[in-house]
């Protein structure tokens, strides 16, 4: 039986805190709505300054102000996914010969001392 080589856990690895995961997302909600209140701004201009191909202009605003705050929320309430071993270790049963990581083989293993007289 092989032993697993230790492998220490790297804090790059770490994922971030749960603040931090709310913190960027609610700054990407606000700029995304920031951008669609552009975009409703810009189609009011436009309406009234009427240039060429007003149509294009406008019906593109309008796609901005459906489709960002769908977007925006959608991906506010994006979370990363959850770790793969959370729920893996509870429906596949870890195999008798498989040593946890950090354990010592039977080789290893200091044996009791066992007195042989009575």
């Amino acid at each position: 039986m092989k032993r697993q080589a230790y492998q220490p856990i790297l804090i790059t690895d770490a994922a971030r805190s749960q603040d931090d995961q709310l913190t960027s997302r609610q700054r990407r909600y606000v700029l995304m709505m920031g951008i669609r209140v552009a975009c409703l701004i810009v189609g009011a201009v436009l309406v009234s300054v009427r240039p060429p191909l007003l149509w294009l202009w406008l019906s593109l605003c309008a796609l901005g102000m459906v489709l960002i705050p769908w977007l925006a929320v959608l991906l506010a309430n994006d979370r990363p996914p959850k770790e793969r071993h959370r729920l893996g270790n509870r429906f596949q049963p870890r195999s008798r010969d498989e040593a946890p990581p950090m354990s010592l083989t039977a080789e290893e293993r200091p044996h009791p001392v066992i007195d042989a007289e009575p």
